[in-house]
């Protein structure tokens, strides 16, 4: 997320001299996470709940049909965002106008070769991914974690991280498109 906003600031800085309107929008995945309710009505709603963030939590055919609408010319398309107070989606909550040349979407899932996801990533000019050693993805989880309220504590935080986001981006690791690029994460001091 964070590599995702730095870009698209960079883009529109350096883009700002041709145009008043900023040319480059982030649109975050997050905001196709199904909500709590959805995660209540699941076979087994604690396991939908403690897994939230794995591919099947998240509303695949809705982001895949939004994929396809950007395609399409002329019109404001809306995207989700995330409410991290609220931790449910807000809908229609980034507007994508037609003088945005270049729209950042951010998440693990989006070069997914699954499907529903596969039909979406087909349609992405480009798709890059961020290589980061397990050890310090997980160390920059459990701060966020904490940070972020998603975690009552850093125990919390750990377990989360181990059961869970790790496995998906294990998952991720084994059933992704070729990236068109792979950026190398470097330590941060802000996110130590």
């Amino acid at each position: 997320t964070t590599a995702a906003q730095h870009l698209v600031d960079e883009v529109n800085k350096a883009l700002k001299a041709n145009s008043s309107d900023s040319q480059a929008i982030l649109v975050g995945l997050d905001g196709w996470h199904l909500t709590r309710a959805q995660l209540d009505a699941f076979p087994d709603p604690q396991l939908a709940h403690s897994r939230r963030g794995a591919h099947w939590t998240f509303d695949g055919p809705g982001y895949v049909e939004w994929i396809h609408s950007l395609r399409t010319q002329g019109e404001v398309k809306l995207a989700p965002s995330f409410d991290h107070a609220v931790k449910d989606p807000t809908p229609n909550a980034v507007s994508v106008h037609p003088y945005h040349r270049i729209v950042v979407i951010e998440g693990l899932y989006t070069f997914l070769s699954i499907e529903p996801w596969s039909a979406g990533s087909a349609l992405l000019d480009e798709r890059w991914w961020i290589e980061v050693d397990e050890e310090e993805a997980q160390r920059r989880l459990i701060k966020r974690h904490v940070i972020s309220g998603v975690a009552k504590d850093e125990e919390e935080a750990l377990w989360r991280a181990e059961e869970n986001d790790l496995p998906n981006a294990r998952f991720i690791r084994e059933n992704m498109l070729e990236p068109t690029r792979v950026l190398h994460s470097k330590h941060d001091e802000a996110l130590a």
